[in-house]
């Protein structure tokens, strides 16, 4: 199969390369969305001990964005020009050492420094989309979405007892630490094995790259058409914003929520802040999975993607209209859980239109799309901050959320993932050929 100068080896009945690398790119999601979402738990900590109002520490949660937002797009087309080995290395170092100098600052100034640092660094994962497209057949897309963006959550599931466990074990400081070294360690692993094209790798078979798309990489990669792609991408982006706004609500206050409107222990406050995100775990891996479903089944990528993100849009909305009105501890996880479930349920279908729309751009189009979620991430949290500071109410914070769940709703309609560009057929395809032993 392998030379013995080849860096990886795939032993016969071992994983297979595909797998290996959505396991990769599993971890990475998971990693990715722990460095973001840590700084809500320990903010509990780190908020009285360094004297900051609530909306200073809504700006330590959204400094992020400004680079995120940046490097959507930027990420995106470097991925696209340098291949997802080289882009998801520099960015996981560069989220690594954000991390550990979050825990090493002792100033305002220092964590926002360390927060812009991580917006560049996690802007990863259009270069993620850009590994999918050439690693996932296109039946296997929404899946494959929907898997990475699963264990994403799994990520703010566990970060708030994770962080709360480390700070009794190891203080804030050191649970910011321990998490970058052990970013450090899968940017290793990625460079490692990982390969831009397919049958570059030594340990893929015959039958695996003939599932795969082809590989259009090297110096005749195809321009990115960017008016018509940006056009296209619009209406996506727009919808991916509202959905983003809950999420970054989400992650930035709902530990906080819990915590301060029901004067809840830290401890506590994990626990049910947990269970939410739970929620959206499960939401992640069936949205992909019904997604690809329905696509099998109708060839309508309408139906496949746009209409479930639809459904879930108004699923969530309704769910969190109550939430507004009710302060029942129990009720008020449970709905939240449920409204967290259904919004994550359309990020497998929407991670998957800019691969339907523009495959051999999809580095391109996905960060593209994805800075409308970056956008949110900046205001969201700042206004939650916000509108406590002014009213003292945590329950009127869900409010601009539901109203722009039922917009984006409105504005899926003018998504069309079922017509991809109309580019010229590309000539180059897998550039290595497989040996007989691998067949």
């Amino acid at each position: 199969m392998a030379t013995e100068s080849n860096a990886v080896t795939m032993p016969r009945g071992g994983i297979r390369p595909t797998t290996m690398v959505l396991t990769l790119l599993c971890v990475m999601y998971f990693i990715n969305y722990v460095v973001r979402v840590n700084v809500s738990t320990a903010a509990a900590v780190f908020q009285p001990e360094l004297g900051l109002t609530n909306y200073q520490v809504g700006l330590i949660f959204s400094m992020f964005g400004y680079p995120y937002l940046l490097f959507q797009i930027i990420g995106g087309w470097v991925s696209d020009r340098f291949g997802a080995r080289k882009a998801l290395t520099f960015f996981g170092i560069i989220w690594s050492a954000a991390t550990v100098y979050m825990g090493l600052t002792s100033t305002l100034a220092g964590m926002l420094v360390a927060r812009v640092m991580l917006g560049i660094g996690v802007s990863a994962l259009p270069t993620a989309t850009r590994a999918m497209s050439d690693w996932m057949p296109a039946e296997k897309r929404g899946f494959a979405q929907g898997i990475t963006h699963s264990f994403a959550r799994i990520g703010n599931a566990i970060t708030p007892l994770l962080v709360a466990w480390l700070i009794v074990l190891v203080t804030w400081r050191g649970s910011f630490v321990l998490i970058g070294l052990v970013s450090f360690l899968w940017a290793f692993v990625w460079v490692w094995y990982f390969r831009d094209n397919p049958a570059d790798h030594p340990g893929i078979t015959a039958e695996e790259l003939e599932r795969l798309p082809k590989h259009h990489g090297g110096k005749r990669r195809p321009p990115v058409p960017l008016a018509r792609l940006a056009r296209r991408m619009l209406p996506v982006t727009i919808v991916y914003f509202c959905y983003g706004w809950t999420l970054w609500f989400f992650l930035a206050w709902i530990p906080s929520y819990f915590l301060h409107s029901y004067n809840l222990r830290l401890s506590s406050s994990a626990l049910f802040s947990s269970g939410v995100f739970l929620g959206g775990v499960v939401g992640d891996a069936l949205g992909g999975i019904v997604s690809d479903r329905v696509f099998e089944k109708t060839g309508d990528r309408k139906k496949a993607r746009r209409n479930l993100v639809i459904f879930g849009f108004l699923c969530s909305m309704v769910l969190m209209i109550p939430v507004v009105f009710v302060h029942n501890l129990a009720l008020v996880a449970i709905l939240l859980s449920a409204a967290f479930f259904f919004a994550e349920f359309t990020v497998g279908p929407m991670w998957a239109i800019p691969m339907d729309i523009a495959p051999r751009h999809s580095g391109f189009a996905s960060g593209f799309m994805n800075s409308g979620s970056a956008l949110a991430a900046i205001i969201s949290p700042v206004v939650g901050g916000k509108i406590v500071d002014n009213t003292g109410s945590w329950e009127m914070t869900f409010v601009a959320g539901i109203g722009l769940l039922l917009f984006g709703s409105i504005m899926a309609f003018w998504m069309r993932p079922d017509e991809g560009l109309d580019d010229p057929a590309p000539t180059m395809g897998h550039t290595r050929a497989v040996p007989e032993a691998a067949v």
